[in-house]
């Protein structure tokens, strides 16, 4: 049985209010277990069964008639979530990297909907109900503190924290403002030195030179701005791209950069003036 997840606001800032619980923000993928007739089935947020890809959560011990809402999460060799390394492990049931189903909330318990309860009460059920397993963890909360927690996973460089209304009730399928996301946003300078032609994407360098991936965030008002001044700089062009001197500086924000050292998910912030000649 599948429920569509509910999902989460951005917050631009963190803060501390003994009315919100506060999570770890998981870097992984969101997964719904399910469990009726005997049977678990796994779904992705939209609705895409993936259950022979995680064959090892099968045997769940739980009862009959519940449904879990969680992320599935690879950790590095310092026990931080390793978004890449769980993609590959989602693409190939024959990847090394071990997994770790972390869950945090109840939706359906012995065949009861539990989505119209309040929060803190799923969760403290589903603490109870979770089995002692390595695959699977309960994603531990605090009340309030989510200034001060979020400062901490900043220190760790770890993704950002999520801020639930402890009492809120589980609406499927809605963005709402009872659960935010605080996320941990780099910053750095770029040069944009190429665009895409096929679809919309900026190439971005460092200031060193070295390739920072592509861009596909950018504001209108920005990518106005781009378009009208980009043709003063193109040095060449091929089929798929149109590549640009160094000369338009700006600044980005990102969630971390990759293996291969790009900006994973960068957005464009702001434009850096010129020097005076």
């Amino acid at each position: 049985m599948y429920i569509s997840p509910m999902l989460l606001h951005k917050s631009d800032s963190a803060f501390s209010n003994s009315d919100f619980l506060t999570e770890l923000k998981l870097d992984g993928i969101r997964l719904i277990l399910s469990k009726f007739n005997g049977k678990v089935k796994l779904y992705t947020r939209h609705k895409n069964e993936v259950t022979a890809k995680f064959n090892e959560l099968i045997n769940i011990d739980i009862p009959d008639g519940t449904i879990l809402d969680g992320e599935i999460i690879v950790t590095d060799q310092d026990g931080k979530p390793d978004f890449e390394a769980m993609m590959e492990r989602f693409m190939s049931s024959r990847s090394v990297h071990p997994f770790q189903y972390c869950v945090f909330d109840l939706l359906y318990y012995k065949g009861e909907n539990m989505m119209f309860k309040p929060l803190y009460k799923r969760k403290a059920l589903l603490e109870g109900i979770l089995p002692t397993d390595d695959k699977i963890v309960y994603v531990q909360h605090l009340g309030g503190h989510g200034q001060q927690y979020f400062d901490l996973i900043r220190e760790q460089e770890l993704e950002g924290i999520v801020l639930k209304k402890m009492d809120s009730k589980y609406s499927p399928g809605t963005r709402s403002d009872q659960w935010l996301k605080v996320i941990n946003y780099q910053y750095t300078n770029i040069w944009i030195t190429g665009l895409r032609k096929n679809k919309f994407g900026v190439l971005l360098s460092f200031e060193d030179g070295s390739p920072a991936g592509i861009m596909e965030f950018m504001k209108p008002a920005d990518r106005k701005r781009l378009y009208e001044e980009y043709r003063k700089y193109v040095r060449t062009e091929t089929e798929d791209y149109i590549y640009l001197d160094p000369k338009l500086k700006g600044i980005v924000k990102y969630r971390n950069l990759t293996k291969k050292g790009y900006l994973r998910i960068p957005s464009f912030e702001q434009w850096i003036a010129k020097s005076p000649c």
